[in-house]
């Protein structure tokens, strides 16, 4: 199955909302999230962090932290790859509706474990005195943002298993790549002819991208490599005379 280009008519069907959600919103979530992490990191390097509250209460905490982390490293490397990687590269290996498949059963368990874990999360941010006090309003934000998100993402599920064919994901891989080629107007029409969910989904994970660098959010593309070639650190005990 190839992912046929919009045709003229329907590209001149779109409304204005559809073509700034789908054709020129990312564009603008993606400048903001570049220059808005270059300026975080250039001018407020200590509030490059998550900001855990670990120490505050730590019940629970590693059991909904792993759940949570787990459950999005696996949804959102299956996005990446999922919707980035041409058709071509893997269609003798797999067709698209059994990728279709592969995508909702994985992305439903991995959504599940991330529900549990956010679930954990919120219950802990909103509902602990001490914690909720020494949160920031855009600690509290994202988290119910995401979770909005995910359970879109899981609503999803119930859509794509009514046509296993293929051809909602190859349309949502189409936009993705379309918007990588700088195909705005075709990418819209793209997503002009899939479920309102899936609109809706789209539109709030464009959103986040757009807030990533003023939230903890930032601390995703943060990797201490460092810690490999720095020297030990000598800890003696002091002993009492």
């Amino acid at each position: 199955m190839n992912i046929a280009d919009p045709s003229v008519q329907s590209v001149a069907n779109l409304n204005w909302l559809q073509i700034f959600l789908f054709g020129v919103y990312p564009y603008i979530a993606l400048t903001i999230a570049i220059i808005g992490t270059w300026v975080r990191f250039d001018l407020s390097q200590y509030s490059w962090k998550s900001g855990s509250t670990q120490m505050l209460r730590s019940k629970n905490m590693r059991l909904a932290s792993n759940l949570f982390h787990v459950g999005i490293i696996v949804v959102l490397l299956g996005h990446l790859f999922g919707m980035l990687t041409p058709h071509f590269l893997y269609d003798r290996f797999i067709s698209a509706g059994n990728k279709q498949i592969l995508a909702v059963v994985v992305g439903g368990i991995a959504g599940v474990f991330c529900w549990f874990g956010l679930v954990m999360l919120l219950w802990r941010r909103f509902t602990d005195e001490r914690i909720s006090h020494t949160s920031t309003f855009s600690d509290k934000l994202v988290l119910v943002l995401l979770f909005i998100q995910l359970n879109l993402g899981l609503i999803s599920i119930f859509t794509s298993v009514k046509h296993l064919d293929g051809y909602t994901m190859m349309n949502l891989a189409g936009w993705a790549q379309d918007i990588t080629i700088l195909r705005p107007w075709q990418a819209a029409a793209r997503i002009e002819q899939t479920d309102l969910i899936y609109q809706l989904h789209m539109a709030l994970g464009i959103t986040l991208i757009a807030i990533f660098p003023f939230t903890r959010l930032i601390h995703i593309i943060s990797a201490p490599i460092w810690y490999f070639g720095r020297r030990y650190q000598i800890v003696r005990e002091k002993r009492s005379q």
